[in-house]
């Protein structure tokens, strides 16, 4: 299923133990644009430590009651490797946090989640192939951070990142919610990942190669609409892309 990112802040988490705290917001990489850890908000329990839990432990999220269900003991979770919330995510806090949970590290392949393929996940293979990555170069950012980065067309700037739509079986970031408000009153367009040519972190501007005639006639999308298979198919005809749904898409519809 499609989620908001904003809509899940404030689902509450529960591990084996219990109820350990509340969704606070989530990093992902900036090659795949994947969700990479979901950041959980433990109140008065851990004081000082910032509890990143991985969607490898991800077990279910429940709409209707606002909960995620996670695979993991409270003890598992304090005695967890320690990240200070002052500090970034480190490569060295990533090392040892997928070696105390023994889990396969995904930058380590030609996979959006690693070289382990075969891994399957309630019965749903979750890893999909992605252009293979000769060495790890990605930066972890986080969803609240990049919220309100300019969109830039091939001909202009077209708006700014609203929030975010990711998929929870891949927990992929699928689109961008983009507010044109400042060029066409009223109006938010969705834009995948897969169609950006690049991105200027220090500018807080995302390029892409489309022109923002094309992304204007785009599909108009409002907080109540549903992100469904025919809008979605809408969408990508319109912009004359194959859908991430579709296996082993050609490399050449996309512009990374």
């Amino acid at each position: 299923m499609l989620y908001k990112a904003k809509a899940l802040k404030g689902y509450t988490l529960d591990s084996y133990d219990g109820e350990i705290g509340k969704v606070m917001g989530f990093y992902f990489d900036d090659q795949h644009w994947t969700i990479r850890y979901l950041v959980a908000d433990t109140g008065s329990w851990l004081v000082d430590k910032q509890v990143l839990i991985s969607p490898y432990a991800l077990v279910n999220v429940a709409k209707e009651e606002q909960r995620i269900t996670i695979n993991l003991t409270n003890e598992q979770i304090e005695e967890s490797p320690s990240l200070n919330s002052d500090k970034p995510v480190s490569q060295q806090f990533e090392e040892d946090y997928y070696k105390y949970y023994e889990w396969p590290v995904y930058w380590a392949g030609p996979y959006m989640w690693g070289s382990y393929a075969d891994i399957v996940r309630d019965n749903t293979m979750w890893l999909e192939a992605s252009p293979e990555r000769k060495e790890r170069d990605l930066h972890l950012r986080s969803t609240k951070e990049v919220s309100g980065y300019t969109i830039h067309a091939n001909d202009g700037d077209i708006g700014e990142i609203e929030d975010f739509i990711i998929d929870d079986e891949m927990w992929a970031i699928r689109y961008l919610i983009v507010n044109t408000l400042n060029w066409w009153p009223g109006k938010k367009v969705l834009l995948s990942p897969q169609w950006i040519k690049n991105v200027s972190w220090n500018e807080s501007r995302v390029f892409v190669n489309l022109p923002r005639e094309v992304i204007k006639q785009s599909p108009e999308y409002t907080d109540e609409s549903l992100v469904t298979r025919a809008y979605e198919d809408g969408l990508h005809s319109h912009y004359n892309r194959q859908g991430y749904w579709i296996e082993n898409p050609p490399r050449a519809d996309y512009t990374r």
